[in-house]
């Protein structure tokens, strides 16, 4: 998609350090962190919501936990704790209209969020 932020980032037309790439996902850090260790995983193919997501896609949607667990492993959030977030939706929070799931930790959690 022409004007999607994280499909330029994907292509390289807007530069980001990926601190995972492979055939179907990418994580970079967030720019505007809520925790001290806060990441965005994100599949490469476009999904304005996850309600876009098809039963064919679940094996990509499958891998991004995958990387999560390998992210929060490399930053040591296995030991602590962590969360992983997706939000659907301007109500509850989505602002990047192309889904990414946001790996949170370094610090205590509070429920409910929001």
């Amino acid at each position: 998609m022409s004007d999607c932020l994280f499909c330029k980032i994907n292509e390289g037309s807007i530069p980001a350090e990926k601190l995972y790439d492979d055939n179907e996902v990418f994580a970079i850090k967030d720019i505007n962190p809520q925790a001290p260790v806060h990441f965005l995983i994100i599949p490469k193919k476009h999904f304005s919501t996850i309600l876009e997501v098809k039963e064919a896609d679940h094996e990509m949607i499958g891998s991004i936990y995958s990387v999560a667990n390998q992210l929060a492993k490399k930053s040591g959030l296995d030991q602590t704790g962590f969360r992983v977030v997706l939000n659907c939706g301007a109500e509850a929070g989505q602002s990047v209209f192309h889904i990414h799931y946001h790996l949170l930790g370094g610090r205590v959690l509070k429920w409910p969020p929001g």
